[in-house]
């Protein structure tokens, strides 16, 4: 049974920076791409960012392009997505994905006060 449980969220000024983890069992995670996704009050979820198998390759929503990192670390079974210069916009329950699959976890509430 494959389980992802995020991490890391909370409450940060605007121009603040956050790191989110994603911890992953019941596969083989290095066979994986992983991804961040994101939902806001009332809207529907939307993709954030996605890394392969090795992480050696990474792609960005445009909205957070060059302000968030996607990282793995394949010996952990471990996603991160360390957040900088967040903005009141960047507020949502963040949940990460293994890609392929259909698995979520419960995801992790980050909030960019103004």
């Amino acid at each position: 049974q494959v389980q992802l449980v995020e991490s890391g969220g909370g409450l940060v000024q605007a121009g603040g920076s956050l790191r989110l983890s994603c911890a992953v069992s019941g596969l083989t995670f290095r066979n994986y791409g992983m991804g961040w996704f994101r939902q806001a009050p009332g809207k529907e979820r939307e993709f954030v960012a996605r890394i392969n198998t090795r992480g050696a390759t990474a792609i960005y929503a445009d909205s957070v392009k060059g302000r968030f990192t996607i990282s793995r670390d394949n010996a952990k079974n471990m996603v991160y997505l360390d957040m900088n210069s967040l903005k009141p916009e960047d507020t949502a329950v963040y949940y990460c994905k293994v890609d392929p699959g259909d698995s979520w976890g419960q995801g992790t509430q980050v909030t960019v006060s103004s």
